[in-house]
């Protein structure tokens, strides 16, 4: 079970507040770090995704501190962190949502496995969201048993 998830964008208030949209939750500032946020769908999972500004890097404390925030002197915004999440909106819902913010989605298969919406925010982040059925899809094909098939064939 991942509970939550980090990912940057370059106006994280503004990310947070659509994907809060998205998921049917809400966003609300990370107090840990000024200027990041943190979107709960208020599922029984404490499922969250945090926000925070493009340059913001996590980096080891020392010693016996915790991780540390630190800003970078660069970045593209692009990166090969996503997610799956399964989500109860429509794939509708989902496009008419990315068009209006000007962002890339895509209905895509996962090489005949399942299905996954692409949602690039700020087309830069990719999200796989999926619907209901498609959460169903990625289900049952990821059951131990199914995969231990898979990769014990191969």
């Amino acid at each position: 079970m991942i509970h939550h998830i980090s990912i940057s964008a370059q106006n994280p208030q503004h990310v947070a507040q659509v994907l809060a949209e998205i998921l049917n939750g809400q966003a609300f500032p990370f107090f840990p770090h000024p200027g990041s946020y943190m979107v709960f769908p208020l599922d029984e999972h404490g499922t969250g995704i945090e926000v925070y500004p493009l340059k913001t890097q996590l980096i080891p404390g020392e010693g016996d501190d915790q991780c540390m925030f630190a800003e970078a002197a660069t970045s593209s915004g692009f990166t090969a962190t996503h997610a799956a999440i399964s989500v109860s909106s429509t794939q509708e819902k989902i496009e008419q949502i990315a068009k209006r913010e000007g962002w890339r989605v895509l209905r895509c298969n996962r090489e005949s496995f399942f299905d996954v919406i692409e949602l690039w925010l700020e087309n830069k982040v990719m999200l796989e969201l999926l619907t209901p059925e498609m959460a169903a899809q990625y289900l049952a094909v990821t059951q131990p048993e199914n995969l231990q098939k898979m990769f014990h064939n191969s």
